[in-house]
């Protein structure tokens, strides 16, 4: 792993927050190409941040800066890639809150947001089958996938019960497979 400068780290995430539509899912395939690209952190570090990302509170793309940031310049790499994260969405949702209730219901912005929406179901999608495939077992994977989605979607289940569900039987697994091992 390279040093990399607080500035550097700071321009990366800025252009990640600004370039990237759709929130922190959206956010995840852009930091996760660059990190990788630039030699940053190692491909199989990758499905360890994200986890941690995704299982701490708060944004998920703004967790990745932060666990990023942390480890490649310690806190001050935390701070740097967090700020450039976003920065620019700030910014661009300040902007868009003073201006867009004069335009909101302009027949061309409606379509925009229209074709934005699929496009990022689209890409989120394509981001989960490619974590899904690190690690095997892909079939349990997508299984514990689509059951979960359907229970939300469909059957209008908490995800938080889903998600303290999962927690327990996956600690009890867990636990078993250790105690099997020794």
């Amino acid at each position: 792993m390279q040093k990399v400068s607080l500035g550097k780290l700071f321009l990366v995430f800025n252009k990640i927050g600004a370039f990237t539509i759709g929130g922190g899912y959206m956010m995840l395939p852009a930091i996760e190409d660059e990190l990788l690209r630039r030699k940053w952190i190692p491909e199989e570090d990758m499905p360890d941040i994200v986890a941690l990302s995704q299982s701490a509170p708060g944004l998920i793309s703004v967790n990745m800066a932060i666990f990023a940031g942390y480890r490649l310049r310690g806190f001050a790499g935390s701070i740097a890639a967090t700020l450039g994260c976003v920065l620019p969405p700030f910014v661009i949702i300040l902007l868009i809150a003073m201006f867009f209730s004069g335009f909101s219901d302009a027949p061309i912005v409606q379509r925009i947001f229209a074709g934005v929406r699929p496009v990022a179901v689209g890409l989120i999608a394509a981001y989960t089958i490619k974590l899904l495939r690190a690690g095997g077992r892909v079939w349990w994977k997508l299984l514990l996938s689509f059951s979960t989605m359907a229970a939300v979607a469909l059957l209008h289940f908490s995800a938080a019960y889903i998600l303290l569900t999962v927690i327990v039987v996956a600690a009890a697994t867990g636990l078993i497979l250790q105690r099997r091992a020794q």
